[in-house]
């Protein structure tokens, strides 16, 4: 197992490599970067993306002649010292290579520098969006749990039943069902749209968060998470249920349940002390993986429905904004984070199971 984990730790360079250059090759061709960004903030555009329409009616023939002379959209009227320096400032003045292997090299030593139109670190800005993230990932993945597993297992006890049937009528139906669009009806029905205000419409916490008293506290902060979790939580349960269905029904099957029930032992005896632990090693093994499913995926909607500040929004925001350091920073640490806990998922399985040895498996 040793070597095992070995190899796949060596693998998470290349493929981490082989990431950035692709995403970093790809931004080269997209129009719009953050020289761009900064000549339209420079001439209160405030968006690069208007100077791609054309110039004003009103420019005069000075400032079309200065343009026409810029690589860079909208750059009329503005000297070419001022463009030089904003290239020397993002970095633009050197050849693409050259700043994918200095990015590379201060990414290795955990460098990923400042955003460009923030003026605070990238590790500090990821630190600041955390939280929301943690949040939505951490309780929906719970919440699936407790609710599948066990759904999942009287499933597999009254499979071909009526409440089979109905129940995966229901879990199919709430997979089908949009998160966005879930989230939507959450806020008409529960958070003053047009029913009942029940629960507060943004943030995490209230204003006079710090005033109120531990236990207030605690109350506070489910009062604001419960509708965000629940939007991002709805389509999960398909899949774990019908998951831990399937795994109990092929243990049931098995020789060892047949003699254990033709000895006399109780069925939840032999539910809950032979199967479970057989029938969980799928489920409870990808746990760490199922995790980092939902913190990174579909919390941009979320997060901009509910107005929660989280780093699907930052993402989301620094890619508008070309601020390449978020973008690039953010990609290698969830990457690396990904590949990391794919090696984790792995020694669940064997801390769950020892039988299974990857070793010989790869042999």
């Amino acid at each position: 197992m040793g070597a095992y984990i070995v190899r796949r730790l060596l693998l998470i360079v290349p493929t981490l490599l082989g990431i950035m250059l692709i995403n970093f090759a790809l931004v080269q061709f997209v129009p719009g970067g953050p020289v761009e960004q900064a000549i339209a903030r420079a001439q209160g555009g405030g968006d690069v993306f208007g100077g791609f329409a054309g110039t004003n009616n009103d420019a005069s023939v000075d400032e079309l002649n200065t343009a026409s002379d810029s690589k860079y959209v909208g750059a009329r009227g503005l000297p070419p010292e001022f463009i030089a320096e904003l290239e020397r400032e993002f970095g633009f003045d050197k050849p693409p290579i050259e700043r994918f292997l200095n990015m590379i090299w201060n990414y290795m030593r955990f460098d990923f520098g400042e955003s460009y139109f923030r003026s605070i670190s990238v590790i500090d800005l990821i630190k600041e969006k955390l939280p929301v993230s943690i949040t939505l990932g951490l309780w929906s993945t719970l919440i699936a749990y407790l609710v599948s597993i066990p759904l999942g297992i009287r499933k597999a006890v009254k499979d071909g039943t009526s409440f089979d049937t109905w129940t995966s009528g229901a879990i199919i139906a709430a997979y089908a069902i949009p998160g966005f669009l879930f989230a939507i009806l959450l806020l008409v029905l529960f958070a003053g749209g047009s029913y009942w205000q029940i629960f507060p419409l943004r943030g995490l916490t209230s204003d006079n968060f710090d005033q109120l008293s531990p236990l207030g506290k605690v109350a506070d902060y489910f009062w604001h998470i419960t509708l965000p979790v629940l939007a991002s939580t709805i389509s999960a349960f398909a899949t774990l249920t019908l998951l831990t269905k399937n795994s109990f029904l092929d243990e049931i099957k098995k020789q060892y349940v047949i003699t254990a029930r033709a000895k006399g032992l109780a069925e939840g005896r032999v539910l809950y002390g032979h199967v479970f632990r057989n029938a969980m090693l799928i489920v409870i093994a990808g746990f760490p993986a199922v995790f980092i499913g939902v913190f990174f995926g579909g919390s941009l909607i979320i997060e901009t429905i509910f107005s929660l500040d989280g780093l699907g929004r930052l993402g989301f925001e620094a890619a508008v904004a070309r601020d390449y350091p978020v973008v690039f920073g953010t990609l290698f640490i969830f990457g690396l984070i990904g590949l990391i806990v794919g090696i984790l998922s792995d020694l669940m399985y064997v801390l769950v199971d020892p039988r299974i040895d990857f070793e010989r498996r790869e042999g």
